[in-house]
């Protein structure tokens, strides 16, 4: 509604400076000192809109009791994604598995040549026409 309104005050405003050159007067600078006006009045709108906003909103009251105990205690629903390997007095109970790093299998591209054997005779041919033979387990790849 706000955007509303302030798009029809900048019409308004873009048919007043048209109408000033009638009067002689430089649109520019009508213009500018109007825009700055309705901009000032935009702002000050949509500050007062969020402070009733604010003013309306209410707080959730936690009645239960084990909700109040919760809030003694913030952390104790908590999950973490790794486990949990250090004591409440602050020593590790064992020490942590070392990460293991990601090894990445290189795939081998159709347009690829590769060298395959059926023991007697080797080719060397593209995977794409490779990938046939040795599926088929006549061949194997070297």
């Amino acid at each position: 509604n706000i955007w509303k309104d302030h798009l029809r005050e900048m019409d308004d405003l873009k048919q007043s400076v048209q109408n000033a050159v009638y009067e002689q007067k430089d649109p520019l600078l009508i213009y500018k000192f109007e825009s700055f006006n309705l901009f000032k009045k935009l702002i000050e709108k949509i500050n007062k809109d969020i402070i009733s906003f604010l003013l309306k909103a209410t707080l959730p009251i936690k009645a239960n009791a084990e909700e109040a105990k919760d809030l003694k205690n913030p952390n104790s629903n908590l999950q973490t994604s790794r486990p949990d390997t250090i004591t409440s007095a602050g020593r590790p109970q064992q020490a942590p598995k070392k990460a293991q790093p990601v090894s990445v299998k290189k795939e081998t591209g159709r347009n690829e040549k590769v060298a395959i054997t059926n023991g007697s005779e080797t080719k060397e041919v593209k995977w794409k026409k490779a990938k046939l033979l040795i599926e088929s387990g006549e061949w194997t790849r070297l």
